[in-house]
């Protein structure tokens, strides 16, 4: 079994505090950002926002519908979250917040990392196809994040 990841990262013109706020929000903000039609449905089991929050999602990847849960916790508050999946594999998603330019703007970088369970020729395959594929699926995120962001400024809005 090997380990490999995926990673996109994007530069947002808004705080670090509105952007993290928005990631850790899973009952509203999160939900915002995930790009259709890879994710189906997300639905929050306990908590709401940040460490302890319990989450089911299903997402078609591949021509398949996979469902997932996963527990976040928050190792440096505002700053890193991570989705722990609670099933085979335990795989982990990472968003890290960095604010720049004091704060007026705002890097966020999504990894992945998962195992693989085949070896050989498939496993390399399946690493390949799945990087090719989260890296354009978390690219999309970002831009749906900058999006949600940008508009919750423009707005006047900052309790989004």
């Amino acid at each position: 079994m090997k380990q490999y990841r995926a990673t996109a990262s994007r530069t947002i013109e808004a705080p670090a505090e509105l952007v993290y706020r928005i990631l850790a929000d899973y009952r509203r903000g999160h939900p915002s950002i995930l790009p259709k039609p890879y994710f189906l449905s997300l639905e929050v089991e306990r908590g709401g926002f940040g460490a302890g929050t319990v989450i089911n999602f299903r997402m078609k990847l591949l021509g398949r519908i996979q469902s997932f849960r996963a527990a976040i916790t928050e190792p440096e508050q505002g700053r890193v979250l991570v989705e722990t999946s609670l099933g085979e594999g335990g795989e982990a998603t990472t968003f890290i917040v960095e604010p720049v330019n004091e704060n007026k703007r705002t890097d966020v970088t999504i990894t992945t990392e998962r195992t693989t369970v085949r070896d050989g020729a498939p496993g390399a395959l399946e690493r390949l196809l799945t990087t090719m594929l989260l890296q354009r699926i978390y690219k999309k995120e970002l831009k749906e994040l900058a999006r949600v962001c940008e508009g919750t400024l423009t707005s006047g809005v900052e309790g989004a």
